[in-house]
């Protein structure tokens, strides 16, 4: 009886936060490009972080703590960390430089207010220092815990990569097209999958922070090619 209604709470938690990724893409990004589009894409971004402290302070009755890193866990991060900034520019520079059209990036970058070095430079700093830290607290913290009530194991790894995944398709598409989106989207989950396995590993959201702030930064460091070059 406890089990089911684990899994039923654990269900419900799920259907409540995950969508709320994709809506912030898809106004964002496609419905309602300007400030009222911003705004709500804003307040899903909101919803995603205080949700599950929300849901796991007054349903799990949980109890919140900051712990330090320790040194295992900032090496483990660090390897990934690299790796994954190797391969992120090394696909791009072989196969990727042609399938982005820079005149495509650029509006949608100004659509988001994105129109100066110095606004994308703090926009950035944001994405690799905080977003990162926002994302492995929501999908690692949260949703992957929620989906080892529904499927213990590594069934849980792949189902909320599975969901990490999803609203970065939309983000793909709104930038590049054909093999890229399919390629991007396997990458993200590849990404997920590590990065939960890391967590489950060591039980600290530190090496997949730190893995995810270095990956992030090659992203970034290929976008301002493409918006400033």
């Amino acid at each position: 009886m406890l089990d089911s209604r684990s899994r039923k709470t654990a269900c419900l938690a799920l259907i409540l936060l995950v969508p709320a990724a994709t809506i912030s893409i898809l106004t964002g990004l496609y419905a309602a490009p300007g400030i009222w589009g911003q705004t709500l894409s804003f307040l899903c971004q909101v919803w995603l972080l205080v949700f599950p402290i929300a849901w796991s302070v007054l349903v799990d009755r949980a109890k919140l703590h900051f712990s330090p890193p320790k040194y295992r866990e900032l090496v483990a991060g660090a390897i990934w960390g690299i790796l994954m900034f190797a391969v992120i520019i090394g696909v791009y520079k072989l196969f990727g430089q042609g399938a982005i059209d820079p005149a495509t990036a650029k509006e949608k970058a100004r659509q988001l207010g994105i129109n100066s070095p110095t606004i994308y430079l703090i926009v950035e700093a944001y994405f690799v220092l905080v977003n990162s830290l926002i994302e492995e607290f929501t999908w690692r913290w949260f949703v992957c815990k929620k989906c080892q009530i529904l499927i213990p194991g590594t069934g849980a790894i792949f189902l909320s990569s599975l969901f990490f995944t999803l609203h970065h398709i939309f983000v793909l598409a709104a930038y590049t097209q054909g093999w890229i989106i399919i390629l991007g989207s396997l990458a993200v989950f590849t990404a997920g999958v590590i990065w939960s396995q890391c967590y489950l590993t060591y039980r600290s959201l530190w090496p997949s922070y730190i893995s995810h702030a270095i990956a992030d930064l090659a992203l970034a460091i290929i976008a301002w090619e493409i918006l400033f070059s």
